[in-house]
């Protein structure tokens, strides 16, 4: 198999591709009480092309489609695919995930629901969540502050809108500034990666200075050394100079098959062959708690990209209430029936 080296895959990650056969898609859970969801798919085109395995989320023949276009005061035509379907539980919308099929395959997905009954009120939770990639990566919290990490996580629109706004220099330096940590980031995570797969592959036959912890304690030399040689990376891979940096000259002439399958491994989890989308959740009742945005149409919204389930799982979640009316006609009634009974005992003594 081909190594790709530190250096090929910082690029491929920080580069994104859109091909104009995958389809600008917004997935809308409509969440009811009694577990039900009611899903909407909206994906709009640059031409009628909407393939089954181009399309982000699972989608088959099961779903009920409207077609349609729209053409823009310049003449530019969008073919959109609006689909519903009806879904009677969780159950049966992590059934599709598990045998999704689609441009997002690769990544592990699912969602929750739990109904819980607290007498005045009753609350759901619904979350979408995305397993993390990396075993051994860092969160990204702990390299942006609250205002970076919230920035992080805009949608591309708020982004924009921000950095083009009358505080756009204010902005724009936050764009700068979560650019340079994220690279950091990215290359902590590639270093940390491979010393926790390369470890793996020598337990118990390599010495001391070898394990996990050895390696670990040396981890910000190893970026600093994979950042300064960032130009030259293959060719000095290849020859072995920068493993020899890492391991020492004996460590890498005994090592080398198991550093590279190291590579390879890293490789393969970086390289997450997915594409952008857009979770949007309707609860019952009000909202009481979220960590989404709220867009045009004051629906929560989160966007979905590689980058936020690198490292760690990546939750799309949202709070609701509604209240118990006959809860509260009932206490109403006791109330009243407890403040007669304290009232006639008060006739009563006088």
């Amino acid at each position: 198999m081909k190594r790709k080296s530190f250096k090929l895959i910082v690029s491929l990650i920080l580069m994104m591709v859109v091909s104009c056969d995958e389809p600008e898609t917004v997935v809308t859970n409509y969440v009811h009480p009694d577990g039900s969801i009611t899903r909407k798919i909206e994906m709009r085109n640059l031409e009628n092309k909407f393939k089954l395995s181009n399309i982000q989320v699972p989608f088959d023949n099961t779903w009920t489609v409207k077609d349609s276009v729209e053409i823009s005061q310049k003449g530019d035509t969008t073919w959109i695919k609006r689909a519903v379907k009806q879904f009677k539980n969780i159950d049966e919308i992590n059934l599709t995930y598990k045998t999704d099929s689609g441009a997002n395959k690769e990544i592990s997905r699912h969602a929750g629901f739990n109904k819980r009954f607290k007498w005045f009120n009753t609350e759901y939770r619904f979350s979408e969540i995305i397993d993390k990639k990396l075993a051994f990566g860092y969160p990204v919290r702990d390299f942006l502050n609250d205002e970076e990490l919230l920035y992080f996580y805009s949608p591309e629109n708020v982004k924009h809108e921000k950095e083009n706004g009358s505080d756009s220099l204010k902005f724009r330096a936050l764009n700068d500034s979560v650019k340079h940590k994220t690279d950091t980031w990215t290359s902590k995570n590639l270093v940390s990666e491979w010393i926790g797969e390369f470890s793996k592959l020598t337990a118990g036959k390599a010495g001391s200075d070898m394990n996990k912890e050895s390696l670990k304690a040396r981890e910000d030399e190893f970026v600093k050394i994979v950042e300064a040689n960032n130009e030259k990376f293959d060719s000095l891979w290849s020859n072995g100079i920068l493993l020899k940096e890492f391991i020492g000259e004996a460590n890498a002439l005994k090592y080398k098959t198991e550093a590279d399958t190291a590579i390879e491994s890293v490789t393969k989890n970086f390289f997450v062959n997915f594409k952008d989308y857009t979770v949007r959740i309707v609860m019952p009742g009000k909202v009481i708690g979220t960590n989404g945005f709220i867009d045009s149409s004051q629906v929560l919204l989160w966007p979905v990209k590689s980058d936020f389930f690198l490292t760690e799982p990546y939750e799309m979640w949202a709070l609701s209430k509604i209240p118990n009316r006959w809860a509260w006609i009932v206490s109403g009634l006791f109330l009243v029936f407890v403040l007669t009974g304290v009232i006639i005992r008060v006739i009563k003594k006088g």
